[in-house]
């Protein structure tokens, strides 16, 4: 049995020059965001306790709770909205088409039986509201002539919904069925959010001109400004009420965030600027947020979510971050303190501690894409797009200086010898490179397309993994390889080898979804018929006492077989990871952490069958 015991989830997906709209439900203390197919379920007093919805076939946009907590309606970049219950597995409630295009913001009415969204669509239809059971239209939203990023309902009686967007404009419409009221364009550019009080006495509309602008929640005529004193000096993209209506949060391209006081007459006055966190990067630009409860959430660019207490401004906030793409390689760096290393293609790696979560990101250099992390004790070593091999010494969470080595052509796959931590030996297309430290040992042409390769702990002995399916042995000896033998069983291009642990045996993977367990003695096959997956292998590990070898695949599970056993006493994770599994690692004996396309990684309890 395998059980799912920790999500460390993906952060929001960001783009530089937007706000993103992010929402939660006070009861459960709980948040919503999105990334890719995505929405996350994050509970800010439980940051290990996630929940990911994962049934838009379109990239979602924005997601938010019904006023009961019950349900939750989430988007889409197709104008798709799905309605889907907060408990019994996201069963799902409605399916509406409502709009041609990308949808940015969607709010609930208070009495949770209408919803309203807005962003592209074709004409003029920018703007929809649609009974939650039906999807029938309850008014004409007329008055917009560009892509409306947000919109609000007004919390209490008579109902109103304010939208604003591209063109400039704060419409006002009245309902329902809700009818256009009055416009104004006082924002002399993008209007990103518009927010009703949680009164409904007023609502605040925040655009790229650095201003802040209150509106009568009623009428909808405009009443005061935030004050330009302490204000903020780049777009602000979004804001949020405290839950008694008297003060608001903004986030800005500036990098800081502002607590404001709201005097009765509509003006608000700066009381707080929250220190921000960071290195002061552009990935520290603030793009979202969000007052709950006690909590005060900011997102950056970078997509690191950072929770401040509303009553003690001073405590250092909390940050949660993670990854924003897929992570394509996981390494354990120290089994005793359950530390893991995880990186995505985008060049970021994330260090996470078992039972903890979030440890902080490796600072390096230059952040170059990454395809293959390798660690071994003080010293990560990673390959990526530009022919290049990095070989960063490790302190804490700094990377040392380190010169590049260029190989001259991409490297495919990355094997450290880890006994004689200097050794690497890195392939190509054409064959494999052997590094001692940062010198290249040789170059070597191999005659065939590799497409894989490891190097055994003590540097003695490799395997290079061919295009043809094949799997050939080479002994090494200063900086020569001789092929020892060749061993044929894949149908398909090798996409992984691995030695076990204690290099008695050794465990491939091909494109053709088998996986086989060698004894590296006799090269014979000691584990066969390993045919359970559905697409191609991805990435596989061996467990600490290799006992045991785990599999992932691009069809989204990841299967643990036990080599003593027939592979059909295997273990099968299903739907580990949307989009498919590309790395698996082992804690120890019990625990195995996979991570995929879905940005996140997710660590896996293992009992006995």
């Amino acid at each position: 049995m395998a059980q799912l015991s920790e999500t460390y989830a993906c952060v929001p997906l960001t783009e530089r020059g937007r706000g993103i709209l992010i929402s939660g439900d006070p009861k459960s203390n709980s948040i919503l965001y999105c990334n890719g197919r995505s929405v996350i379920i994050r509970y800010l007093d439980r940051p290990l306790e996630v929940s990911v919805y994962g049934e838009h076939a379109y990239q979602a946009t924005v997601a938010r709770f019904s006023p009961n907590g019950e349900w939750i309606a989430s988007a889409d970049v197709s104008g798709t909205v799905r309605i889907w219950g907060t408990r019994n597995e996201f069963v799902l409630k409605n399916e509406f088409r409502v709009l041609s295009g990308r949808i940015d913001d969607l709010q609930w009415s208070p009495d949770g039986m209408r919803i309203v969204a807005s962003g592209e669509g074709k004409g003029k239809s920018f703007v929809r509201a649609f009974m939650w059971d039906s999807g029938t239209n309850v008014g004409e939203f007329d008055g917009h002539s560009r892509r409306v990023l947000s919109c609000a309902f007004k919390p209490t009686r008579p109902f109103r919904i304010v939208t604003c967007g591209e063109d400039f404009l704060v419409n006002f419409y009245e309902g329902p069925p809700f009818k256009f009221k009055l416009s104004h364009r006082d924002h002399s550019n993008f209007v990103n959010c518009v927010r009703f009080s949680p009164d409904g006495s007023k609502f605040i509309t925040v655009s790229s001109d650095k201003k802040g602008l209150l509106y009568d929640g009623k009428t909808g005529e405009k009443i005061g400004e935030l004050s330009a004193e302490d204000g903020h000096k780049g777009s602000i993209y979004a804001v949020s009420w405290s839950p008694d209506s008297k003060q608001v949060l903004t986030v800005s391209a500036d990098k800081s965030a502002k607590v404001w006081d709201i005097s009765e007459d509509g003006n608000g006055k700066v009381k707080e600027t929250l220190t921000c966190h960071g290195s002061g990067g552009v990935d520290d630009m603030l793009v979202g947020c969000l007052w709950q409860n006690n909590y005060l959430v900011t997102v950056s660019l970078g997509g690191t979510i950072s929770l401040y207490s509303a009553s003690d401004h001073d405590k250092t906030p909390l940050l949660l971050s993670g990854h924003m793409k897929n992570v394509t390689s996981l390494t354990v760096l120290n089994s005793d303190q359950k530390v893991i290393l995880s990186s995505s293609y985008d060049g970021i790696i994330v260090k996470w501690i078992q039972g903890i979560g979030y440890s902080g990101k490796l600072e390096r250099k230059v952040n170059s894409q990454i395809k293959c992390l390798a660690a071994v004790e003080e010293e990560i070593v990673t390959s990526g797009f530009d022919n290049k091999i990095w070989r960063n010494s490790l302190h804490g969470d700094q990377c040392g200086d380190a010169n590049p080595i260029d190989i001259g052509s991409q490297p495919k796959d990355l094997s450290l010898a880890l006994r004689s931590s200097e050794l690497a030996l890195v392939s190509i297309d054409s064959g494999v490179v052997l590094l001692r430290g940062t010198e290249i040992v040789s170059t070597i042409n191999l005659g065939f397309v590799v497409a894989a390769c490891t190097i055994a702990s003590d540097g003695s002995e490799a395997i290079v993994g061919g295009q043809d399916g094949k799997l050939h042995i080479y002994s090494i000896k200063g900086d020569t390889l001789t092929e020892e033998a060749t061993l044929e069983k894949h149908r398909g291009a090798i996409t992984v080898i691995h030695y076990s642990p204690d290099d008695s045996m050794f465990a491939s993977g091909d494109v053709n979804r088998e996986a086989v367990v060698w004894d590296r003695v006799s090269r014979e096959v000691k584990l066969k018929n390993m045919l359970y997956h559905t697409a191609r292998i991805n990435c596989l590990a061996w467990s600490p006492n290799s006992n045991m070898v785990a599999t992932g695949s691009l069809d989204t599970c990841v299967i643990i077989y036990e080599v003593g056993k027939p592979a059909s006493s295997r273990i099968t994770i299903k739907g580990a990871h949307l989009g498919g599994v590309y790395g698996l690692a082992f804690t120890d004996e019990n625990s195995v952490v996979s991570s995929g396309e879905d940005a996140c990684v997710r660590v896996w309890k293992l009992t006995p069958q």
